[in-house]
């Protein structure tokens, strides 16, 4: 596995859950945002939540891989932005961590919740986020994890930098999102953020480490920021 590492002054030159905002998004780093949006407006709840629990995807999820990539989990408070139908806040709180599973949408929390008490999970906290901020107390979570949602969001400096403050002193953002290339799932490719522009945005937000990992998932990218 080919693992990049990358300081604040190394730019990585590769090509490359329902976070839907609802109100009018600015240009600039959120030109891919009101696309996205109206894309993922197209569904319903009960669509979304089919397609986020599919065995399609996780053939390209893999999501062994990536909790492995994660580890050690035990223990560890984690924050699942956009976290949708719960599918990886479940996984994580099976792992052992203590999950904070947060969202915009009233629906997708509803189902969540009916599906933790289904599974009986205690380790998991529902917490309905406003569209402009994680919600975070400063130094809350040891790890924040935000999955194919990081192009739904708008102002996005300034969001992680937010995130960046809820995250203890040693602990990292962790963004999985679509190569901004021509792949046969996820969103049009024209909806979609490249590695590059994830990276200047997070420095913007006051990250200056990165680790990215393009060899882990077929159609993914992973970064690991602090």
């Amino acid at each position: 596995m080919k693992t990049i590492i990358l300081s604040s002054i190394i730019t990585l030159m590769v090509s490359s859950t329902v976070f839907a905002q609802q109100h009018h998004h600015k240009k600039d780093e959120n030109n891919t945002t009101n696309l996205a949006n109206e894309h993922m407006h197209q569904s319903s709840t009960e669509e979304l939540i089919k397609r986020f629990e599919s065995p399609e995807r996780d053939a390209y999820q893999q999501p062994e891989k990536v909790l492995n990539y994660l580890e050690p989990l035990k223990g560890k408070k984690v924050i699942d932005i956009g976290a949708g139908s719960g599918y990886f806040s479940v996984k994580l709180a099976k792992q052992g961590a203590i999950v904070i599973a947060a969202d915009v949408s009233d629906e997708l929390q509803a189902a969540l919740k009916n599906r933790i008490e289904e599974n009986k999970l205690q380790n998991i906290e529902l917490r309905k986020i406003p569209y402009d901020s994680p919600s975070l107390a400063n130094n809350e979570v040891d790890i924040a994890l935000i999955v194919n949602t990081y192009h739904h969001i708008e102002n996005r400096s300034e969001y992680f930098s937010k995130v960046k403050k809820g995250i203890v002193a040693n602990g990292e953002l962790v963004i999985i999102d679509f190569f901004k290339t021509d792949v046969p799932v996820g969103p049009p490719t024209n909806h979609k953020v490249s590695i590059d522009e994830v990276i200047a945005e997070l420095k913007k937000a006051g990250y200056i480490n990165f680790e990215v990992n393009v060899d882990l998932l077929p159609y993914q990218y992973i970064i690991k920021a602090k």
